[in-house]
């Protein structure tokens, strides 16, 4: 984690500041804990990626393999210490560990589809911007590219094997966080731009346009998404087709630019294995206020 990052972080249960106790430095902060003095709630940062969830134990209780790496992972004592008394605590439902190493490798194998070089075409028409947010982030394709010609980069992701592959590539401007996107984990801050590629089947999407809304005040949303909400138990509440997605962003207050206004039928191409790839017809638009 960037030395500069903590100052624009926020506890994702009260909103308060955190504060930092860093158990090792280098270029980066490589392992230590956020704290909330106001609701106690406590977070680690190891291998310099801060968990910022209202429950690190709960966390836990969805990911039990990780949970185990994290702590091989860790450098000092005091990790050790945090990380065996948070698995104690853990009431086991679900291990999503190998399934979110495996969408990290499938990323990492699919990093130079077309899809990627049509979405930066449409971002360089983009006036420059001092604070940018990627909501799903993964392995920091996109966050990665941003960082580039814009002043302050974040990632927001679930998955923490994602975003270890994503920390792999310093920028001084580039930073990533284990949160929720809809937690308010960046509290009341203000982004220029804000990007959401291909996520609305993981979390609500009525609830990410009503929480992006909130983080601009003047600045652009890129949004896009295949639509794929055919996910039985899996799948969000209430899914949103290329018009009802349209029409919520002007609600909310966005305008939607000329050349994304009707549908579009982007191929974004990822490869699942040797012998199988996934293609789907990815649909974009560009929001501003």
């Amino acid at each position: 984690m960037l030395g500069s990052t903590p100052e624009f972080l926020r506890c994702v249960k009260c909103g308060s500041k955190l504060e930092l106790d860093a158990f090792k430095i280098k270029k980066e902060i490589e392992e230590g804990i956020l704290e909330c003095k106001k609701c106690k709630l406590v977070c680690p940062i190891i291998e310099k990626i801060p968990i910022l969830w209202d429950d690190f134990s709960n966390y836990l209780s969805y990911r039990k393999v990780l949970g185990g790496k994290l702590y091989q992972l860790a450098i000092t004592e005091k990790m050790k210490s945090f990380l065996k008394s948070s698995l104690s605590k853990i009431i086991f439902v679900d291990d999503r560990t190998l399934l979110e190493e495996r969408w990290s490798k499938i990323y990492q194998n699919s990093k130079h589809s077309k899809f990627y070089s049509l979405i930066k075409n449409n971002l360089g028409t983009l006036s420059k911007s001092n604070f940018v947010l990627e909501h799903g982030c993964s392995i920091g394709i996109m966050a990665s590219f941003l960082a580039d010609s814009n002043k302050m980069v974040f990632g927001i992701d679930r998955s923490f094997s994602a975003l270890r592959f994503a920390k792999k590539s310093y920028k001084n401007n580039l930073d990533y966080v284990v949160a929720d996107s809809l937690s308010p984990v960046f509290g009341n801050l203000q982004f220029d731009l804000v990007m959401a590629l291909n996520i609305l089947e993981l979390v609500e999407p009525i609830e990410l346009l009503k929480h992006v809304s909130k983080q601009i005040s003047s600045g652009y949303f890129v949004i896009s998404d295949p639509y794929d909400f055919d996910r039985g138990a899996n799948s969000v509440r209430k899914s949103l087709d290329e018009s009802q997605l349209r029409t919520n962003l002007e609600k909310f207050g966005f305008k939607i630019s000329a050349k994304t206004k009707n549908p579009s039928y982007i191929p974004w191409s990822l490869k699942l294995n040797s012998r199988a790839t996934l293609t789907y017809k990815v649909d974009l638009i560009i929001g501003k206020k």
